[in-house]
């Protein structure tokens, strides 16, 4: 890796921020080769903000489009959101949702981002889940960013078919394809 001037490296960790907002200081100092107070010194005199202020804000340009659930019912924050088609959240794994002997995520935790994920890219009021099958292929481990991705395949008679991938550093630990009821508030469904 290239030794970069202050101003160059300060260039090149803007453009990489916005490219990737999710990236952390540990990482970026890793990427440039320099000490985490480095970048964070850069981060401070660019006035680009901690890793999750960086998450809160992009979550809460999102989570305003969102009619099935409030910001509260979402597990993990939305961080890209087109309805009736797809959406993107991130769950960081926390002491509270691990196992205290081994720091594996307990499976409910994933089970509940991808869910909520389902009622959140359905552009009703009102959006229930139906019937999931899900696989979990590996563990995720106490702070591990995961990333669920769902994708609305197929729209129809008041019901959606979703499938969702998660993962940690692009390694796939979590899949479903979940069936949900939608309906205007009011409305039954079933």
């Amino acid at each position: 890796m290239t030794k970069y001037k202050k101003h160059e490296r300060q260039e090149i960790l803007l453009t990489r921020i916005n490219e990737d907002p999710f990236l952390t200081d540990e990482k970026l100092a890793d990427i440039f080769k320099v000490s985490i107070q480095t970048i964070r010194l850069d981060r401070l005199e660019l006035s680009i903000p901690e890793l999750r202020e960086r998450i809160k804000n992009v979550a809460t340009e999102e989570v305003d489009k969102i009619k099935s659930l409030s910001l509260q019912e979402v597990i993990g924050e939305i961080i890209d959101i087109d309805l009736n088609a797809q959406a993107l959240s991130l769950f960081i794994i926390e002491e509270g949702h691990v196992f205290e002997r081994n720091e594996i995520a307990r499976g409910h935790f994933l089970f509940a981002q991808a869910n909520s994920l389902c009622v959140a890219v359905i552009n009703r009021p009102l959006a229930l889940t139906k019937s999931a099958e899900i696989e979990f292929i590996r563990q995720a481990k106490l702070h591990d960013k995961v990333i669920s991705k769902a994708v609305v395949n197929e729209m129809d008679n008041n019901k959606a078919a979703i499938t969702v991938e998660s993962k940690v550093d692009g390694r796939l630990i979590f899949k479903g394809r979940f069936v949900m009821y939608y309906s205007n508030e009011g409305d039954e469904i079933g």
